[in-house]
Parts: C-alpha cells; sequence; structure tokens
C-alpha cells in the first residue's frame, strides 16, 4: 500500500503513470512516463486528472468500489496497488483535477519499471502535466537512459526556459512542444490555457535552431482560437530546421463535461487548409 505526498525531493516527482509501450508518444515505440502537475490549466486538456497535487481531500476514498483507497495515519491518501482495478472511479469523482495513484518515485525507481521493455523500445518520454515542473528528476533520469543508449524526449507545454537549462538540454534528444494559441495574444493565450505563454514561440525557435524540437503541436477546436494565424506565426519559426508539425483534431475524449458540451471539432478542409501552411513553409505536417 503507497501512501501519495504532495511534497518532492529534488531527486524525485509525482509519477502518474507508466507506459512501458507507446507509439504516440514520439518516433517509434517508446516508454511514456507521465508526472503529476501542470502550470496550465487548458480548457480541452485531455488529461486532467494530473492537472494538480492531491490535496488529501478524501473525497474519492468512499468513492472506490473496490476499497483500494483509505486515509493514512498522516491524513494522506493510501493507494492500495493490489486491489485497485483502474476503473478510475477516483479521476471521475475527484473536484480538483487530481489523482490518488500518483506515487512520489526517483529516477532510479522509474528505470526499474522501464527496464523490461527496453529491449522493445527507442527510448524514453517523459510527459504530464508538465515535466518541466521537475528538471532534477528529469536531468537524472536523462543520464540514466543515455547510460542504455535510449533516446530522451520531453513533451512540454513550453512555459520552461529551454535555454537557461543547459544541463537538461545535454541529456535531452528532442522536445515535443504545446502552440495552444495565438502566444502573442496574451488575453487569448490565458483564456484557452490559464497561462499568457509569454515567450512561447521564442523558445519554439530555440529549440529548432539548436536541433532539439522534434514537433511543434497545436490542438485544434474551431472559434476557441484563429489556426490559421497560430500556424501561419508558429511555422515563420521553425522554417528550415527540419522540425515537424502535428495538426491535432479536438476530440471530446477523457476532457472535463464543459469542454465536452462547449467545444467544436474540426473539419477536414480547415485542417487541410492548416497543413496547406505548413507545406508552404517547406514544413512537414502532420494531421491526427
Amino acid at each position: 500500500m503507497e501512501e501519495r505526498s504532495v511534497d518532492s525531493t529534488p531527486a524525485r516527482a509525482p509519477v502518474n503513470r507508466i507506459l512501458r509501450s507507446s507509439i504516440v508518444d514520439g518516433p517509434g515505440n517508446r516508454a511514456a512516463v507521465f508526472l503529476q502537475g501542470c502550470n496550465f490549466d487548458c480548457v480541452y486538456c485531455h488529461n486532467p486528472e494530473t492537472i494538480t497535487l492531491c490535496s488529501s481531500c478524501g473525497t474519492c476514498v468512499p468513492a472506490c468500489p473496490a476499497g483500494a483507497l483509505s486515509v493514512g495515519e498522516s491524513g494522506g491518501i493510501l493507494w492500495n496497488r493490489d486491489a485497485c482495478t483502474l476503473c478510475d472511479s477516483c479521476l471521475k469523482t475527484c473536484p480538483h483535477n487530481s489523482s490518488p495513484r500518483v506515487r512520489l518515485l526517483s529516477p532510479k525507481e522509474v528505470m526499474a519499471e522501464i527496464e523490461p521493455s527496453i529491449p522493445f523500445i527507442r527510448g524514453i518520454t517523459v510527459s504530464g502535466g508538465e515535466c518541466t515542473l521537475y528538471p532534477d528528476f528529469l536531468r537524472e533520469l536523462g543520464e540514466l537512459a543515455r547510460e542504455r543508449s535510449l533516446s530522451f524526449f520531453l513533451d512540454s507545454n513550453g512555459s520552461y526556459d529551454f535555454a537557461a537549462d543547459r544541463g537538461l538540454m545535454e541529456i535531452t534528444d528532442s522536445v515535443m512542444l504545446d502552440v495552444k494559441a495565438d502566444p502573442e495574444n496574451g488575453a487569448e493565450y490565458r483564456r484557452v490555457t490559464g497561462n499568457d505563454g509569454k515567450g512561447i514561440l521564442d523558445k519554439a525557435e530555440y529549440l529548432a535552431k539548436t536541433e532539439k524540437l522534434y514537433e511543434l503541436r497545436t490542438v485544434v477546436s474551431p472559434g476557441l482560437f484563429d489556426p490559421v494565424a497560430v500556424v501561419e506565426k508558429a511555422c515563420r519559426r521553425i522554417v528550415g530546421t527540419g522540425s515537424r508539425y502535428k495538426l491535432i483534431r479536438y476530440r471530446p475524449v477523457g476532457v472535463r463535461q464543459e469542454a465536452a458540451a462547449a467545444l467544436a471539432e474540426p473539419d477536414d478542409l480547415l485542417m487541410e487548409k492548416l497543413a496547406g501552411i505548413c507545406a508552404g513553409h517547406g514544413i512537414e505536417a502532420v494531421i491526427v
């Protein structure tokens, strides 16, 4: 039985889940590590249970049909992994976009869980939440990945100052960076994400020019923001660098109920138009 904690040491981070095999979190078959906690609150977030750290309110405990949750002596939530059926009742019940199943792990403990899959994967991708909230953890995990000849990718919302962290950049092979609205329109970016997005295009340009940007990514939902303007501005920053652009259709899967009711899915015509903008700049576009 494991007791969740809201604290982390420099070498540890709250881990929401570990996938030993994923083909959608970077190139090839990869292990994906999802960290808990995010400094954004995107209206269309597809993993809202990763946004905040558990406050130990206990709301999820009686909602667990398997009896896998309880309150520990220190007041923290105890999660019994063996009893848990992963029905997600706790996630659906949590009023704070959190999860009682988060574990505080060291990079070595994470690598130990990935170890059986190493013969079958090309690398490790760390996502979230926002993984760059835990740079010390990332540096150490990146070193462990390098020792095992695994590539090391980060999935980021673009809020981190990558240029100022030479150590992290030295052990990171590439970054997948989100452009979630028009970063030059702070009010719009804040409406969509809860953050003003300041400097995100500069960070994208820095990563691209240093050959550390695998792809930009934008989730497209008609009416939420002007995707044509966003893709056009973002493309200008990565022209000629070899980075690609992933254009992601908004889908009402895994999102909060209010988002599912308010947001629209894009049609093929809009997605092809955005891909055409990328092509016009000589940038490979991937529509998913």
